[in-house]
């Protein structure tokens, strides 16, 4: 092992280091603005390894004068032999060691022994993606072998300055503002595992989690307008941030811009706190509205133009929707006229109007354009209404797969603490370039697809519709797209007509909203050499739970949960694998809104008492941590008494018939209780075939569909999902 300690030269001098420590302290206060925030929690002098994620060369230099004690840091003899650092080690009590050595952290388990605090960067480097990097297993190690208590430190700002190792495509500042937050103490016991290896590795983990955890909730609670001043702030108006359709670019002042001068146009027609129906698609001014509307204390509400004229009339009741803001060319080309026509001539949505784009437009007056020129330009941050995070940001409407659709209703702290959550397992930054043809009336396409990108200065181009699958793959080869969302449907099919090269560009694929069919990871991975990561939600929290990542992959999961979750696994009568997923935390919904009830806000049930929220879906979890969607509660059959797994048998099926699309549908049986019919695209799909093949997958006989029923295509609902409701209407007229 290559390790060596030294005491500093100002060490044999205390009143000049503490003079000279002081005056280092107060004039980064004064140049960088740091503030720290303790939590009032008491720290240990003894037994503590602190634990920081690592920013910039100011960061060893930041924790010696503002932690309330003197440690020990552990330096990597790299770093300690150049010049500069020779110098500033002077003043540092500290050891070298070589990450390299496995005998490493040896000295470090010693100083730890004799009662020394030591500070320790777990990622080994200064980051160069601006999000936490690898986490090596030595410094959990040390902390499960010491027992010693750990504080997660966790530094914001230091990444902006010209002493990060940042590139050119990120924000920098000369002086950002610095914000070091004190954790809650944290202990990591040693893993249960016969090789000390498997130790190592599993104590990593624990490491690794509670850093995530530390970056999340160091992130501060803000609206989503007021998000979108402070990217602006960040990234400088002049930062191209979208593009749509019309190829033109979109920079942060335009989208500000429109977000302004519309949010100014429709409080003239809309009242604060109000549901205002939105019935746009992917566009740059949809952006617009839905941040105007936001900022003026307004409450959009995403409506699903692919439903029908009762879903639409179910969703305007459910809300109180009184105005709803679309465009007439819109309206035109996606042949929405009969159902405007039918929603305003339904009684029940009595007094509801429509607001057409082109109208407001004429409506902005020579006095809004030197509004905004002269006053909301130069302070867009003042023309927001609403500062509080509790309040409720937008309304969504659940899919309706499994019965009517339900308004969700999401706060900005929900889908904040989403976006902090994602963005604390997954590197996603300014140098990005997202395509998404997700629509913006699903959590999935809304959160993910596009507030995401937009506030985090990653590019984006919104396509209007994700049905087609031709045009969709040459977008994301001619705008060199790095980022791509979708469904395993629509995946599949962008896979099929595109050319091999057309995802060259491609760093992630994220896969969402349904199960992920193995055929189509495996369909990825062939012909493009990308693996899809799948993740996992609802529109009930905002909406990712889990999702795998390229530090934390395991095929076949919908990945671990994201930080800041908490979750409980309910067990259930006759189901055997899992049991229903039960969680908490900072993404979850305010309620519903039900048509039954208008304007009622019900908030979410669980048998496990308030805040929690069932997500009605059976999962199992492994040691560690992966979560494995078994299916939903609503889609199990009893059949002769036994519990049958409806997107098991589903899967079965499509793992022997890959290129066609299956459903399951049960129906009353008076005999066993439940039978089930099987919708298939496969004309040749039979009885015998399906035997053979569940014997051959070890599956019951007991689950092989009574009935089988050749279609030329499945109902899919807008989002991607099969249509199950239509299909069980199919199955009662059979």
């Amino acid at each position: 092992m290559n390790a060596s300690a030294d005491t500093p030269f100002l060490y044999r001098f205390p009143v000049l280091y503490r003079c000279l420590k002081a005056v280092l302290r107060v004039l980064c206060r004064v140049l960088f603005r740091v503030e720290v925030h303790n939590h009032n929690q008491e720290i240990p002098q003894d037994r503590l390894l602190i634990i920081s994620n690592h920013q910039s060369f100011l960061d060893g230099l930041l924790l010696g004068l503002f932690l309330p004690l003197d440690p020990v840091f552990v330096i990597n003899t790299s770093i300690a032999q150049q010049r500069i650092f020779r110098l500033l080690l002077l003043f540092v009590d500290h050891v070298t060691v070589d990450t390299a050595s496995p005998m490493a952290m040896k000295r470090v388990i010693g100083l730890i022994g004799r009662g020394r605090p030591v500070v320790i960067f777990p990622e080994g480097r200064i980051t160069i993606t601006g999000s936490l990097m690898k986490v090596y297993e030595g410094p959990a190690f040390v902390a499960a072998k010491t027992g010693a208590a750990v504080l997660p430190v966790s530094l914001q700002g230091p990444s902006h300055s010209y002493f990060s190792r940042m590139a050119a495509w990120y924000p920098h500042q000369l002086l950002p503002k610095i914000h070091i937050h004190l954790h809650a103490l944290r202990h990591i016991s040693m893993p249960e595992a016969r090789r000390a290896k498997e130790r190592r590795r599993l104590a990593g983990q624990k490491m690794q989690r509670i850093m995530q955890e530390m970056m999340f909730a160091s992130r501060r609670p803000q609206t989503l307008f007021n998000a979108l001043c402070a990217a602006v702030r960040l990234h400088g108006k002049k930062k191209p941030i979208l593009e749509d359709i019309s190829r033109k670019s979109f920079t942060y002042g335009d989208v500000l811009k429109m977000a302004l001068v519309l949010g100014r146009a429709l409080e003239r027609h809309t009242s604060p706190g109000e549901h205002v129906g939105l019935l746009f698609p992917n566009m740059a001014v949809s952006l617009g509205v839905f941040f105007g509307l936001s900022a003026r204390g307004r409450i959009p509400a995403m409506l699903n133009y692919t439903s029908g004229s009762a879903g639409l009339q179910s969703a305007c009741n459910a809300a109180e929707i009184r105005t709803i803001i679309s465009s007439r060319a819109f309206v035109a080309q996606a042949k929405l006229e009969k159902k405007i026509e039918a929603l305003t001539k339904t009684g029940n949505t009595d007094g509801l109007r429509i607001l057409y784009l082109e109208d407001l437009r004429e409506e902005i007056s020579l006095s809004d354009k030197l509004w905004y020129l002269f006053y909301a330009r130069l302070q867009p941050a003042a023309f927001s209404v609403c500062h509080d995070p509790e309040q409720a940001a937008v309304v969504l409407f659940t899919s309706g797969s499994e019965g009517a659709a339900k308004g969700v209703v999401l706060a900005h702290r929900a889908i904040m603490a989403n976006i902090n959550q994602v963005l604390a397992v997954i590197d996603f930054s300014a140098r990005d370039k997202v395509f998404n043809a997700l629509p913006m009336f699903h959590s999935f396409g809304l959160t993910a697809g596009i507030l995401l990108p937009v506030l985090t200065g990653a590019g984006l181009f919104l396509y209007p519709t994700p049905l087609h699958y031709r045009i969709i793959p040459e977008l994301v080869y001619d705008r060199n797209c790095s980022i791509l969302f979708g469904t395993s449907t629509f995946l599949a099919h962008y896979a099929r007509f595109a050319h091999p090269y057309d995802f060259h560009s491609l760093r992630y694929v994220v896969a969402g909203a349904e199960k992920l069919a193995q055929a189509v990871k495996e369909l990825w991975l062939e012909k493009f050499g990308l693996r899809i990561f799948e993740g996992y939600g609802a529109t009930e929290t905002a909406p990712v739970l889990s999702v795998n990542t390229p530090m934390a992959y395991r095929s076949g999961s919908v990945g671990r949960l994201l930080p800041g979750i908490e979750a409980a696994i309910e067990t259930i009568a006759g189901i055997e694998r899992g049991g229903v997923l039960h969680v908490r935390g900072a993404n979850i919904m305010n309620g519903y809104l039900r048509e039954e009830l208008p304007g009622v806000l019900e908030p979410p049930e669980s048998s496990m008492g308030k805040g929690w929220y069932s997500t009605g879906d059976v999962v199992e979890q492994d040691e560690a941590g992966f979560l494995y969607v078994v299916g939903r509660v609503k889609r199990f059959a009893k059949i002769a008494g036994e519990m049958i797994g409806l997107e098991a048998i589903e899967k079965v099926i499509a793992q022997a018939a890959p290129q066609y699309s299956h459903a399951i549908i049960t129906r009353q049986d008076a005999s066993k209780g439940e039978s089930l019919i099987l919708f298939t695209t496969d004309p040749a799909l039979n009885r015998d075939f399906i035997l053979q093949t569940f014997k051959a997958a070890g599956v019951q006989e007991l689950a092989v569909p009574r009935r089988i029923v050749n279609t030329e295509n499945l109902p899919l609902l807008g989002t991607g999902k099969t249509d199950y409701p239509a299909l069980q209407k199919l199955a009662e007229d059979i």
